[in-house]
């Protein structure tokens, strides 16, 4: 039988944690004293006469405290309490069983099958209310955390789906910052011109190009912007722009001439321009190193700036490795900042590469860098490699150094293949 609470609109919060008590004991006058006491407490009442139908009660409508006799025959109250124990339930049930034995060996008995509590037969009303006392705070905080785990599973459930949705559209932000190289290699006649861009994460700072001048010049640069992610990314963007390869006319590097065609700027007055409109025209913390230059494939002439970004490297056709460069400040931290061109010449067989310091400070599991040393080496080990596969290889080889094919930086790097004169000339 049981006596039903009125119904009450207090906050979940509030209610008491015990609500329902099931009474089990094979003795119809031990239940009727404790049910006498429970009654005038206030609380929902089952009785069961024995463990299985207690069981059955269990499964219909679970209780949030039980009473239970340890001595009933057939199923002892030890029995009960496994059993109830394994059955599946929302909210933890308290469980107190009743018993004469007070032996601590007993009672360890009765705590390892489940039982939270032990009361003396005859029960003391004053020492049950204090027992049912000491278990509704204990479920009070088990309920707590299970809301507080609640809450916390149903945010992390949402932040997941923000999380996939961020990642989806950085997979889509990727591709797009992929597509501002879309033409990886070109073959130029006298020379060939192949592009690496890896980033480290979805997206990255840096950016490699190439734009033809001219039948025989090509402009080629490399860009490295500060930081990492989607702002930076956006930076890289904004700047493919200024050195687009599809439209001179938005092409800061190039100027028009008295005839009305495209000629380059030298690179130092374009990369000037470039650090006055970051300055004067984006509101950005960002900045970045750059390597402008400009190639002309028929005398072998290079003229570059070099603006913060690693010194670019010549491999000779006899395998000699040359870095060159002087240094400069980056594009986007000083106003007025002025830059200088230096030259190089190259010959038949030789080669540029415009690299980003995610090459040279490539580093080891002990955190020794790749440095100048290290990539020269590694450029003499791919003499005989050529194009797209030398950069392929690069990156292979970096993988081995690093012990890793995650890297902590953005790696890019523009490669110039002279080509060497047919034999005998």
């Amino acid at each position: 039988m049981s006596c039903a609470l009125p119904f009450s609109d207090e906050p979940a919060s509030d209610r008491p944690a015990i609500r329902h008590v099931l009474v089990v004991d094979d003795s119809r006058l031990q239940r009727r004293i404790l049910t006498a006491s429970l009654r005038k407490w206030g609380f929902e009442i089952s009785e069961a006469a024995s463990g299985r139908e207690a069981l059955g009660i269990c499964q219909a409508n679970p209780p949030d405290l039980v009473l239970s006799d340890w001595m009933m025959p057939g199923m002892t109250g030890l029995e009960f309490c496994r059993e109830f124990r394994a059955m599946t339930r929302d909210s933890y049930g308290y469980f107190i069983l009743l018993t004469s034995k007070s032996e601590k060996g007993e009672v360890a008995y009765g705590l390892d099958a489940g039982a939270d509590d032990f009361l003396t037969k005859p029960v003391n009303a004053g020492e049950l209310r204090a027992r049912i006392a000491a278990g509704e705070r204990i479920l009070r905080i088990e309920r707590e955390l299970v809301e507080k785990n609640r809450l916390v599973e149903s945010t992390l459930l949402e932040l997941q789906g923000v999380y996939d949705l961020l990642d989806s559209d950085l997979i889509e932000a990727k591709k797009l910052q992929q597509s501002l190289v879309a033409e990886r290699h070109r073959d130029f006649g006298a020379a060939e011109v192949s592009l690496l861009l890896r980033s480290s994460g979805h997206v990255g700072g840096d950016l490699v190009g190439m734009f033809p001048i001219n039948e025989m010049r090509v402009g080629l640069y490399g860009i490295d912007v500060s930081g990492h992610g989607i702002s930076s990314a956006l930076m890289t963007a904004r700047l493919a722009g200024y050195l687009s390869a599809t439209n001179p006319s938005q092409n800061i590097a190039l100027r028009r001439n008295a005839k009305g065609e495209y000629e380059p700027r030298p690179p130092s007055e374009t990369v000037a321009a470039l650090n006055h409109l970051i300055l004067s025209e984006m509101e950005t913390e960002h900045y970045f190193t750059l390597l402008l230059a400009d190639v002309d494939l028929g005398t072998g002439r290079a003229r570059m700036c070099q603006a913060g970004h690693p010194c670019p490297v010549i491999q000779r056709a006899d395998g000699k490795v040359e870095f060159v460069g002087d240094g400069g400040l980056p594009v986007g931290l000083i106003v007025g900042a002025e830059y200088s061109c230096f030259e190089a010449q190259l010959n038949g067989g030789d080669r540029l590469m415009i690299y980003s310091d995610g090459v040279s400070e490539c580093h080891d599991p002990q955190g020794a860098l790749l440095d100048d040393e290290g990539l020269a080496r590694l450029m003499g080990e791919l003499r005989q490699t050529r194009g797209m596969a030398m950069l392929e290889s690069l990156v292979w080889k970096l993988t081995g150094f690093a012990d890793s094919d995650s890297f902590k930086d953005d790696v890019s790097a523009v490669l110039l293949e002279i080509k060497a004169p047919p034999s005998g000339k």
